[in-house]
């Protein structure tokens, strides 16, 4: 049996994650009789190994819960694991075009304020730069 601690050492991850997951559920640890202390076995190891992979590849923790009730259901989790994933591609393509978007209104931007002066305050306008585009 390991402690918040032990456990956070052997998967790398911080204690406030493990205590974090243990707050909502992704991990019940067992206490100890003698002091109270949270512990955690092996399948918890395999566990916040398991959700450290996950949300590299852009799981969240309500996804993570997710799999794992299905997979203690006794459900597959992969038909869930592909839906999701394919959503989270959905949503960073779009994100991405978004961010491409912007970069190519501030590199045009840019370009146009390269040779424009300097504007001083008028009481009419605040940055004739930014006030300058459509």
């Amino acid at each position: 049996m390991l402690t918040v601690s032990e456990l956070s050492k052997a998967t790398q991850v911080t204690p406030d994650a493990i205590r974090h997951y243990v707050s909502i559920g992704l991990l019940t640890p067992s206490r100890s009789p003698d002091n109270g202390y949270k512990l955690f076995g092996d399948g918890d190891i395999r566990k916040v190994k398991f959700i450290r992979r996950a949300k590299g590849l852009g799981f969240t923790l309500r996804d993570i819960q997710t799999i794992f009730d299905n997979s203690h259901d006794g459900l597959s989790p992969c038909p869930a694991v592909r839906d999701i994933i394919q959503q989270r591609i959905n949503e960073n393509r779009s994100k991405l075009a978004e961010l491409n978007s912007l970069q190519q209104r501030m590199d045009d931007a840019l370009e146009k304020w390269q040779s424009m002066p300097d504007g001083e305050p008028d009481g009419e306008a605040i940055c004739h730069l930014i006030e300058s585009l459509i």
